[in-house]
């Protein structure tokens, strides 16, 4: 999310680093090309206004003109604003502080992925603030919606209300509550059914439920790729519903991202989690400072190294590490990078995370790093021997064509895996070499070929 965004901003930002001290006349050119991307990227108009406009005011300041650094004040101000719109509020937080079964209902239309987000936030409650979740579906129109919901349940092993036929949604909303509390159930999470728009019965439907329940949290379940579609629908739902925060899906699909920043402006309420794929782990808690640096080429360190914790095994990773401070890096250790990488959401999962990453897109482009050839890349290095693992010199012409007949490729493919292999076998050595002080120094750029290291 936020690629065309985050590189245009990033082209702009450059340009401006270039030219030292800033004149107003630089300032108000910098505004007009933020105005563009952002009306670009289908962030709504007002919303745009009100961004420019407040940057724009701080922006032409004294304090600016006369830095030492102008540009990266002005950096700093758009960050800042960022934050402001996207919001600063604590992200993910749930408020769970009522009496059991704290409420939570999921709202939206159908088709957003309301299903899947209420079975994803049921995981993430009790995987990580371990809490006794109830899943229940009020969806009575859309064939099989309460099925579905059982079954996204037994895969997380988290409870779903048994289904009854004919009963209603308020009926159903209400024996969810009372088995809820009879049974001992921290949280109670309501799915309720959506329509392929906003009418009328829908609004009435829902608001008999929240009537009947009385929430803590309602959250709007929104699609990002429907862009300013999503703004009227979160309007109309904080308006006659009244909702307590948002969850934005498929964000992994939207280059653009103008649906986060406008509809976090236009409710005033917060963006509390993203869905990130299709998997049920594919869910991660909105922060706004993290974004807002995502978005300027800052990379989310804070949040790559919560998602490494999460999916690395710290003794294999110790003994990785290890390996390669002797200078040992063979394809055995390139099959568990790889393994590691699928768990972490494949390259496009990691890489909008690193610091300055839209600087070398080119070569990352030019590097074919495609997540889709992982597993095939896994089979090839598991059709090879020991030997071959070991030591990937020993693979010649004939070894190829019998990797490539084992692990059902060709031999282009394993050429091109053995080449992966050696740049970044290549590229741990001129880690090595910089060591802590020169990756500071030099940063990622560094380790790429012709990206500006040589060692003395």
């Amino acid at each position: 999310m936020f690629d065309s965004l985050s590189n245009r901003f990033t082209e702009l930002f450059d340009r401006l680093k270039r030219r030292g001290a800033l004149t107003e006349a630089d300032v108000d050119a910098a505004m007009r090309e933020i105005r563009v991307a952002l009306l670009e990227a289908d962030v709504a108009l007002p919303v745009v206004k009100d961004f420019v406009d407040a940057v724009r005011a701080k922006a032409v300041g004294q304090d600016v003109l006369r830095s030492v650094s102008p540009a990266q004040m002005v950096v700093k101000i758009v960050h800042d604003n960022l934050v402001a719109t996207l919001g600063e509020e604590s992200a993910g937080a749930l408020n769970l502080n009522a009496v059991p079964p704290v409420v939570v209902m999921m709202v939206g239309l159908q088709g957003s992925g309301k299903t899947t987000s209420a079975a994803k936030l049921a995981r993430l409650l009790k995987e990580r603030e371990r809490r006794k979740v109830l899943l229940a579906s009020l969806d009575v129109n859309r064939p099989a919606a309460q099925e579905q919901l059982a079954i996204l349940g037994k895969q997380i092993d988290v409870a779903s209300l048994p289904v009854v036929a004919l009963e209603r949604p308020v009926a159903i909303a209400k024996r969810a509550l009372e088995s809820g509390r009879r049974e001992g159930f921290d949280v109670l999470i309501l799915d309720t059914a959506g329509r392929l728009h906003i009418d009328e019965p829908l609004m009435q439907e829902v608001a008999a439920v929240r009537d009947a329940t009385q929430p803590t949290e309602t959250l709007l379940v929104a699609d990002a790729l429907t862009g300013q579609d999503a703004v009227n629908l979160a309007k109309s739902f904080a308006e006659r519903i009244g909702i307590t925060g948002i969850v934005l899906t498929r964000v992994d699909g939207d280059a653009r991202g103008g649906a986060a920043l406008s509809m976090r402006a236009v409710t005033q309420r917060p963006i509390k989690f993203m869905g990130t794929g299709e998997k049920l782990d594919a869910i991660e808690p909105f922060h706004a400072e993290r974004i807002a640096s995502r978005i300027l080429g800052m990379g989310d360190v804070v949040g790559l190294v919560e998602k490494a914790a999460e999916t690395i095994d710290r003794e294999e990773a110790e003994k990785l590490a290890k390996k390669l401070q002797k200078g040992g890096f063979d394809l055995d250790d390139l099959a568990a990078q790889l393994k590691q990488l699928r768990k972490m959401g494949g390259m496009g999962g990691v890489m909008g995370m690193l610091p300055g990453i839209n600087k070398i897109k080119k070569q990352l482009d030019e590097a074919r790093l495609d997540e889709t050839l992982l597993k095939r890349q896994e089979a090839i290095i598991g059709s090879m021997t020991k030997k071959e693992r070991r030591n990937p010199k020993v693979i010649d012409g004939s070894r190829r064509r019998r990797i490539a007949a084992g692990s059902g490729t060709s031999v282009p493919e394993i050429n091109r895996l053995l080449k992966q292999y050696q740049d970044m076998a290549d590229m741990m050595k001129r880690m090595n070499k910089l060591g802590k002080k020169g990756f500071a120094r030099h940063g990622i750029q560094g380790l790429l070929p012709g990206g500006g290291f040589r060692p003395h």
